[in-house]
């Protein structure tokens, strides 16, 4: 039977490394780890199995680079999604929120992030490339630049654009619904619905 000045270290250890994850400060660390021991040890069990099959099983699709456990993705390896249309995002939660409004027929491509010479991203850190070479395939006719509408998007936005107008396919981008320095995981469905009807050439 463990001491108890071992049960309290490991108690510590967990709120620390709580603590690691974004957005969780010191009492939010602290209600988590006495949450976790309160619960049965099942529930433990259940959610380091959950943490390791995450690390081990998700992967990104070698097509549009979005999480799934299979390769290509769903999306991609769909017949009835349109190929020749490309929703083109910044992260994968941003694929979720597109996808979860159903008025997307086409595929997607992540990104993986947005050029940010301040922060060091250049395009070459993105998957910039491999979105260039799934529209020199041919199969691609429009790409909409699903970015979010802040400085370090719309600066992705045109890059994306100038490198995309040399290759004959229509670059598009949602035109209404999502104000200036917002960010997609945020908007309402109505607003996204807007965006994604009022899509404009650029």
């Amino acid at each position: 039977m463990a001491s108890q000045g071992e049960s309290i270290e490991s108690l510590t250890r967990l709120k620390e490394t709580f603590r690691k994850l974004p957005g969780i400060g010191p009492r939010n660390a602290e209600r988590l780890a006495f949450h976790i021991l309160r619960e049965p040890r099942d529930f433990a069990a259940a959610l380091a199995q959950a943490l390791i099959d995450v690390k081990d099983k998700v992967l990104h699709c070698k097509v549009c680079f979005n999480l799934t456990e299979t390769d290509p993705c769903s999306i991609c390896s769909n017949a009835n999604r349109d190929q020749g249309e490309v929703w083109v995002v910044e992260q994968p939660k941003d694929l979720l929120v597109l996808e979860a409004t159903g008025l997307i027929r086409g595929t997607y491509h992540v990104l993986m992030g947005h050029i940010s010479p301040l922060e060091g991203v250049e395009p070459e850190d993105l998957t910039v490339s491999a979105l260039v070479d799934r529209v020199k395939s041919g199969t691609v006719r429009e790409v909409v630049l699903a970015l979010n509408p802040t400085v370090d998007g719309d600066g992705t936005a045109l890059h994306l654009q100038d490198v995309l107008s040399q290759l004959g396919v229509q670059v598009t981008r949602p035109a209404r619904g999502l104000a200036v320095g917002s960010q997609l995981e945020y908007a309402t469905t109505g607003m996204l619905e807007a965006a994604i009807r009022g899509k404009a050439n650029m």
